[in-house]
C-alpha cells in the first residue's frame, strides 16, 4: 500500500497551560494539524500560532459533535485525534511513522494512554494501559458516545494497538480534578437526562459509586498507586455519585434554566 498523510485534529478551550507541549509532539508527524477551538479568552490561539496549526473557531457544540465537525474540517482521510492535555511518546512517534508508509489491512489503531495524576503516572486504578482508538480511517469510522465520555465508532476486530504512549496530562492538581468532577457530571447528566434515561436512587445513587470505589481502588489494584491511587478512585466514585444524584433530580424536577459553557 502507498504511503499515507495524517491529518490531527484537536478541540480546545483556554487550553494555554497544556497545549505547546501537545502541538510540539505532533510537529514532524502529522502532515496536518487542525485546532477546532470553541471561544478561548485565554492564550491559546497565541501558542497555536507558533506552530503550523489549521486554527478555526467553532462555537461548542458538545464533546462528540465537536470532534466530529473537526474531523470535516481534515485535507487528508486518516485522522490521528488528541485531546489538548495529551502527547506523543517518542516510541509512539516512530509507530505512526511507520504506520504512514504501511497503513496495513486495518480500519485504525488504538494506543496505550499512560495517565499522569497531579505529578504521578498510575499504573493501576483502571487506567492503565487505557486504549483508546486515537488514528482512523474517516470512511470507516467517527466520534460517538455520550457526551463528556465519547469514543471512535469502529468495528475492533479492524483495529490493532500501536507501541508507544499516549501521554496523558490529566489534572495538574486536584483541585482541578474536583472542579471537572462536577461540570462533567452535570454534563453526562443532561446527556442521558434527554435521553430518556432515568436514575433508580438505590442502585445508581447508593450502590453504583459504591462499586466503582470498590472496582477500581480493590480489584483493578488502585492501592498500588499510593495516596493518589486512593484520591483519583474516591473521587472517580464521587463522580458517578454526582452525576446520578443530578439525573435523579432531573427526573424530579427537569433541567434547570440556566445553561453554562460546558467547557468553561
Amino acid at each position: 500500500m502507498k504511503s499515507i498523510k495524517i491529518s490531527a485534529t484537536i478541540i480546545s478551550f483556554n487550553e494555554e497551560r497544556k497545549l505547546g507541549p501537545c502541538l510540539k509532539s505532533l510537529v514532524g508527524v502529522a502532515d496536518e494539524i487542525i485546532v477546532v477551538d470553541s471561544l478561548s479568552t485565554d492564550r491559546t490561539r497565541e501558542i497555536c500560532n507558533q506552530y503550523p496549526v489549521k486554527f478555526i473557531s467553532h462555537a461548542f457544540e458538545g464533546y462528540v459533535a465537536q470532534k466530529n465537525y473537526a474531523v470535516t474540517q481534515a485535507t487528508y482521510d486518516y485522522i490521528l485525534s488528541l485531546d489538548a492535555d495529551e502527547r506523543l511518546s517518542e516510541e509512539l512517534k516512530e509507530s505512526i511513522i511507520k504506520v504512514k508508509e504501511d497503513w496495513g489491512a486495518v480500519d485504525g489503531y488504538a494506543v496505550n494512554r499512560y495517565n499522569n495524576y497531579c505529578g504521578k503516572w498510575m499504573r493501576f486504578s483502571g487506567w492503565y494501559p487505557e486504549r483508546k482508538i486515537r488514528l482512523w480511517d474517516r470512511r470507516k469510522a467517527k466520534w460517538g458516545g455520550t457526551d463528556p465520555h465519547d469514543h471512535v465508532q469502529i468495528a475492533r476486530e479492524k483495529t490493532k494497538t500501536l507501541k508507544g504512549n499516549l501521554l496523558h496530562y490529566a489534572y495538574l492538581t486536584l483541585d482541578e480534578h474536583l472542579l471537572q468532577v462536577h461540570r462533567f457530571a452535570e454534563i453526562a447528566a443532561k446527556a442521558k437526562y434527554k435521553k430518556g434515561e432515568k436514575a433508580s436512587f438505590f442502585i445508581n445513587v447508593i450502590l453504583s459509586p459504591l462499586f466503582r470505589f470498590v472496582k477500581s481502588f480493590f480489584f483493578q489494584l488502585g492501592f498500588l498507586d499510593g495516596y493518589y491511587g486512593f484520591i483519583f478512585c474516591t473521587t472517580s466514585a464521587s463522580m458517578t455519585f454526582f452525576k446520578y444524584i443530578r439525573l435523579y433530580e432531573y427526573g424530579r424536577k427537569g433541567l434547570p434554566e440556566n445553561n453554562n459553557h460546558p467547557c468553561a
